[in-house]
């Protein structure tokens, strides 16, 4: 006979899913973004997100009522539905629904890798065996019984699970933002907070609780005589205005994403832009095989420089006539012109 889950175990995993939810729309109201309290964060988050897709360019150009409307519903499932978690069984299926729902349509309008792949499947752990066995024929059931139930659970197992409960359900209270949990426990009590804090088993959650208003853009260009200078193409990032953008989730392109936060700062801020520069001009196959389009095929650049654009969405129109995704306009120059000795 299989072993039941144990009870304590699926709690804190729900626990997890309140605390995921509710600290995500928590930490926007409590960030102080205008965007957020005036409710018009969407307005630019579809846009200036790490990697858009083409559904996520749709969206942006609905008008500015619906952007509004679709902030206030997403404050209501992430501040009022995760309660429902705590709930009886009805209202907790109705809660994992909306919470699945609201996941779909993230991963939707954006590439998040496999962020809201895991998020749903904490939300499946809001429904029991037998309420998930009446989605499949009846000659595919299996006798299954509700988690909790069954034969009573091996007393050590028992014992830790509970144990392991004492310790992190006060580490979750203490990492929701804005509330001071830690003021009120001794001492020893907060060492051992800390301590947590090292390990990772508990942290913070706050996803887009300031919002990015603009898209800077890093272009990276090469050139065999300091005049012409031609621009590398990479895989899912924007780049080519012409070009819509992509779905890729669950892959994780590393360098596509740390160029959205590079572009956020400068490259002295980011060790890491100096040694691509570098490996460019020395023709890397590895670094070149991260790209989508090398402007060299026959020899490196002589010289390399990286500009910096503000992209904006195109709207129905512009896109029609001119087959165009994107509109830029050139900053500057955000790495200087270098080359090999």
């Amino acid at each position: 006979r299989e072993r039941q889950p144990s009870p304590v175990v699926l709690w804190l995993l729900r626990l997890l899913l309140f605390r995921l939810m509710f600290s995500s729309g928590l930490s926007k109201l409590l960030s102080g973004d205008p965007t957020w309290r005036h409710f018009t964060a969407l307005n630019y988050h579809y846009e200036t997100q790490p990697l858009p897709t083409p559904f996520g360019w749709v969206l942006h150009q609905l008008p500015p009522e619906y952007q509004k409307v679709s902030v206030a519903v997403m404050f209501f499932v992430e501040l009022v539905v995760p309660f429902l978690i705590f709930a009886r069984r009805r209202l907790r299926f109705l809660a994992a629904a909306v919470m699945i729902v609201l996941q779909l349509l993230i991963a939707a309008t954006g590439n998040y890798t496999f962020f809201n792949l895991l998020a749903i499947a904490l939300c499946l752990l809001l429904f029991d065996d037998a309420e998930v066995s009446r989605l499949f024929p009846r000659r595919f059931r299996g006798q299954s019984q509700e988690a909790g139930g069954g034969l009573p659970e091996w007393r050590p197992r028992a014992v830790a699970a509970a144990a392991l409960a004492l310790v992190l359900i006060p580490g979750n209270l203490a990492e929701l933002p804005g509330l001071r949990f830690e003021r009120v426990l001794w001492r020893s009590a907060r060492q051992t907070l800390n301590g947590l804090r090292a390990v990772r088993i508990v942290n913070q959650y706050g996803l887009f609780s300031v919002m990015t208003t603009w898209r800077p853009e890093i272009v990276i260009e090469g050139s065999s005589d300091g005049n012409t200078w031609l621009a590398y193409e990479f895989d899912y990032k924007p780049g080519d205005v012409f070009r819509p953008p992509r779905w890729v989730a669950p892959h994780q392109p590393r360098l596509d994403w740390q160029m959205w936060f590079a572009a956020l700062g400068g490259y002295q801020a980011n060790p890491w832009f100096a040694n691509l520069m570098l490996r460019l001009l020395q023709g890397s196959p590895e670094v070149l095989g991260l790209l989508a389009r090398n402007p060299f095929p026959n020899a490196p650049p002589r010289y390399v420089r990286a500009m910096v654009y503000n992209y904006h969405f195109t709207d129905f129109e512009t896109q029609r006539a001119t087959g165009a995704w994107w509109r830029r306009e050139l900053k500057g120059l955000y790495f200087p012109i270098v080359g090999l000795p």
